[in-house]
């Protein structure tokens, strides 16, 4: 096997210290394939961080390599503003077909900047400009980016204050299940309803119907309608951010599709491209489609690589319903093996939904404790929540079952390994 020396003290020299993931795995990757990374030392890692959901079809797709490596070879358009392309047609065709019209849904595409916080950025501009309206109702532990705007309706403290100045524009009130016997839905109903309730009647209420780096927060579908009749009822849009949950991650294309829900707005990013490329688009129904000409963009509004990538995706992914099916299969697998790690951790319980699931471990010392024993076994695995208590899960899709049960394998063991080694410790003590 060959291997690459690399000094990894430039990245101390001259990478600032904004970096964050690379700190829990201290070494230098430098190839991937399906859902294995391999680091310069030739150690294989199986990979349950997939990008933070930015490769649910996994490293180096081999379909859409191919047509990207052909797209090149063919001096196809490397970077086209919004000017229309051959590739852009493709990928809202294949859209089309495969997504909007299978779920009669009549939202337009809007093409952003390639982040997901860009495209939280927009919605939020959307609906204020299509209500007259200024103020965004957000929710506990929401996170929906770093820029200004996103910022805003991010509950993150920690976040927030990188800011260096306070964010304005939206009000926050409790998720599902966040306070117990409060029923956020009718506080929220009642206190927009009463004059006197302090809430400025709001341009949009926007949510993920699972929190990602809130640590796992799953609502109710009751919920999630609930949201939506209170923002009819009151002229607010209803914004749905779909960036970590969407793409499959949940069980299906999008993560409300089952909850009888249409959002006005919706957020992609993440795995819309299918091959990690920078890309992120906004879903806007037609009454809603307010902007005028280049009122906002960026010059990296629609990625060319980005959408032969994505057009693959879809076409090879979502065509049929049997992609959906595995992921059903795989997400009880997931369920049955995050259980088995619960059971060993006193009060640890299960957090999450279909292949977007976790373990509250009930601290955020365990949970790196845990998570970074995995990596020593040849797992990559990360923390979420409001502590760093959850050990999330976020696998690519199409990992072969094997690899699967061997990634989970490796989790319960660390488990038990870290588990024992602090019993050992508090006895000594």
């Amino acid at each position: 096997m060959t291997t690459t020396t690399v000094d990894k003290t430039i990245f101390t020299k001259r990478e600032s210290e904004a970096r964050s993931y690379c700190r829990g795995f201290d070494t230098v990757f430098t190839s991937a394939q399906g859902s294995e990374l391999t680091d310069a030392d030739g150690h294989t890692y199986i990979d349950f961080l997939a990008g933070c959901s930015s490769l649910n079809y996994g490293h180096n797709d081999p379909d859409m390599k191919e047509a990207l490596i052909n797209h090149l070879l063919e001096n196809k358009m490397g970077h086209a503003l919004d000017l229309h392309t051959d590739s852009k047609a493709a990928f809202l065709n294949a859209y089309e077909k495969h997504i909007l019209a299978p779920r009669g849904m009549d939202h337009k595409l809007m093409f952003i900047g390639p982040t997901g916080a860009n495209a939280v950025e927009a919605a939020m501009k959307i609906a204020r400009k299509s209500t007259g309206r200024t103020n965004i109702i957000a929710f506990t532990n929401g996170f929906h980016g770093v820029t200004m705007g996103a910022l805003a309706a991010t509950g993150n403290g920690y976040h927030r204050g990188g800011a260096g100045m306070d964010t304005h524009g939206v009000t926050r009130l409790p998720y599902d299940n966040y306070a117990d016997g409060v029923d956020s839905v009718a506080l929220l109903d009642q206190m927009l309803s009463d004059a006197s309730g302090g809430v400025d009647a709001p341009a949009a209420i926007m949510l993920e119907t699972v929190q990602g780096e809130g640590g796992l927060n799953a609502a109710s579908p009751e919920f999630i309608q609930g949201v939506e009749k209170v923002a009819r009822k009151h002229g607010a849009l209803f914004i749905v951010d779909d960036i970590q949950a969407g793409c499959g991650r949940t069980g299906t294309f999008f993560s409300f599709e089952e909850m009888g829900v249409t959002p006005d707005v919706i957020t992609q990013a993440k795995s819309i491209s299918g091959f990690g490329l920078p890309m992120a688009l906004v879903l806007v129904r037609p009454e809603h489609d307010v902007f005028g000409p280049a009122e906002h963009n960026g010059t990296f509004r629609g990625n060319t690589h980005a959408f032969v990538t994505a057009t693959v995706a879809i076409e090879k992914f979502w065509s049929d319903d049997v992609f959906q099916r595995e992921l059903a299969v795989k997400a009880d697998v997931l369920r049955e093996g995050l259980a088995a790690v619960a059971d060993k951790v006193p009060g640890a319980f299960l957090k999450g939904r279909g292949l977007m699931q976790g373990v509250d471990v009930g601290t955020g010392e365990l949970a790196s404790k845990i998570c970074g024993r995995c990596f020593e076994k040849g797992l990559v695995i990360e923390t979420s929540g409001n502590n760093d208590q959850v050990v999330k899960v976020l696998a690519p899709l199409t990992t072969p079952m094997e690899t699967f049960r061997k990634g989970l394998t490796i989790l319960d063991e660390a488990t038990a390994e870290v588990l024992a080694e602090d019993g050992a410790h508090v006895a000594a003590a």
